[in-house]
């Protein structure tokens, strides 16, 4: 592998675990507040494991996604001026 491919891995691998770590404290959140009684759900439920690894699963794969679109959309260049010349109307003005 070369060094260019590790790097990218690894900047990806980061945006990766920044946007699971804020999936995993959304889902937190959500079961501690028992917003729309989803903590009481699964905590009374006898499938309740599996129901709490797949919405953890879903934020997951949601967030940590949305982390790595924000860090591949971030690496686009700024440009002091832009490429295209201004259009102009009939009357001349930009």
């Amino acid at each position: 592998m070369l060094p260019v491919h590790r790097h990218a891995i690894g900047f990806l691998l980061k945006h990766l675990a920044a946007g699971a770590a804020g999936g995993m404290l959304f889902g937190a959140l959500v079961l501690y507040y028992d917003v729309a009684g989803l903590g009481t759900l699964i905590t009374t439920s006898r499938h309740g494991l599996l129901a709490s690894v797949m919405l953890f699963f879903g934020l997951f794969m949601t967030f940590g996604s949305v982390g790595m679109g924000v860090g591949i959309m971030s690496l686009g260049e700024e440009r002091d001026s832009d490429p295209l010349p201004p259009r102009r109307d009939r009357d001349g003005v930009a």
